[in-house]
């Protein structure tokens, strides 16, 4: 049973955004993650956030996670290879910037940056880690290299489980001195990725339909059972908002318990964060890398910078609900005006003069 956080608790935790600390890294790249004790939040909401940059020809070595995740591509281009549990066959798939893949339990991935590539590959990975070793971190398993499983068994297990005689066994084990991250050999074949292994796996943010388009406002796109099936597996849902520049995202909150974690992918911004008795227990200034949490029920709003403000975001449920609390389609512009003007303790007059405004525009309100 996960144990809940008390509202002392989570009212008095530092929600401010964060940047990720670099785990380990090679000259093939490098994998950064969130920690709980940085982002007591994670820890909190159960949830484990981490980046990795792949350089040209760096490769990511097979692993599998003791969480399911969302995989969100920030940069650049590359390959993916994954096996699903009891699939026959890997799926090579190519990935570009956009893209989102739902990554299930037992999941085994590798990624590849090709040895020609003129950018970073940039991966941020989102997920659940209430049944992981620790909660608000992933867990991840090498299949390889110094630090991989079968570097752990005996040479005598090796052997028996791959039918090799015992030198062969002690060799290939102990062959791959690198963790985690690797730059592949120059001139070394890596498999060529298959465009129709995309279907049903992925989603590119960028390309597909917006669910919302606010003239002048923002866009959003959201990933849900609908338009990418894995995430049902996965149990999260995700969305990516563009907001222009001084635009304003509605205060809201998400009604079905879901935590929202945010990780601002372009630009930045001015956040605010109301809790529990009117608190407002945030308010900062978010930029491009950082990462923060909404705890559950908090409302929370963003003004853009000139430059505009974009987030790629995960709700700890596969169809999030949320409500919205100033727009044409508000909670407020759905109260009967006797009720408000009562809980406003207000004239009539201003309660109609309230009722009035916004009745245009929901969601992201451009600058006036």
């Amino acid at each position: 049973m996960v144990q809940r956080t008390s509202n002392a608790e989570v009212m008095s935790m530092d929600l401010s955004p964060k940047k990720p600390a670099k785990a380990y890294a090679s000259d093939g790249g490098a994998y950064y993650d969130w920690s709980p004790a940085d982002l007591p939040m994670l820890g909190a909401a159960s949830i484990g956030a981490a980046k990795l940059h792949l350089s040209a020809g760096g490769l990511a070595l097979p692993s599998y996670s003791d969480s399911a995740k969302i995989a969100y591509v920030l940069q650049g281009a590359g390959a993916c290879g994954l096996v699903l549990p009891e699939a026959a066959k890997e799926k090579v798939i190519p990935v570009k910037e956009g893209d989102t893949l739902a990554l299930p339990f037992g999941a085994v991935t590798w990624w590849h940056n090709a040895e020609g590539a003129s950018a970073e590959l940039v991966v941020l990975f989102l997920g659940d880690t209430s049944t992981g070793h620790v909660p608000g971190r992933f867990t991840n398993f090498q299949l390889t290299g110094a630090a991989g499983i079968f570097t752990g068994f005996s040479t005598e297990f090796v052997a028996r489980a791959w039918d090799l005689d015992h030198d062969a066994a002690a060799k290939i084990v102990s062959t791959q001195p690198g963790s985690g991250i690797v730059k592949i050999a120059a001139g070394h074949r890596m498999p060529e990725p298959r465009a129709e292994d995309r279907q049903g796996v992925v989603l590119n943010c960028l390309e597909a339909p917006l669910d919302v388009d606010i003239p002048g406002g923002g866009r959003v796109v959201v990933l849900n059972t609908a338009n990418l099936p894995p995430v049902k597996d996965v149990g999260l849902g995700s969305d990516l908002v563009r907001i222009d520049g001084k635009s304003m995202c509605s205060p809201g909150f998400s009604c079905d318990s879901a935590y929202q974690v945010t990780y601002i992918v372009r630009g930045g911004g001015r956040v605010q964060v109301v809790g529990i008795d009117g608190t407002r227990v945030l308010e900062t200034r978010a930029e491009a890398g950082c990462l923060f949490i909404v705890p559950r029920f908090f409302v929370v709003s963003k003004i853009a910078d000139d430059t505009g403000m974009e987030w790629f975001s995960i709700i700890t449920t596969p169809n999030p609900i949320f409500s919205h609390l100033a727009g044409r389609t508000s909670v407020c512009k759905a109260i009967s005006p006797e009720v408000l003007e009562t809980a406003f303790n207000t004239t009539p007059e201003m309660e109609k003069m309230f009722r009035s405004k916004r009745l245009d525009s929901e969601i992201f309100f451009a600058p006036n």
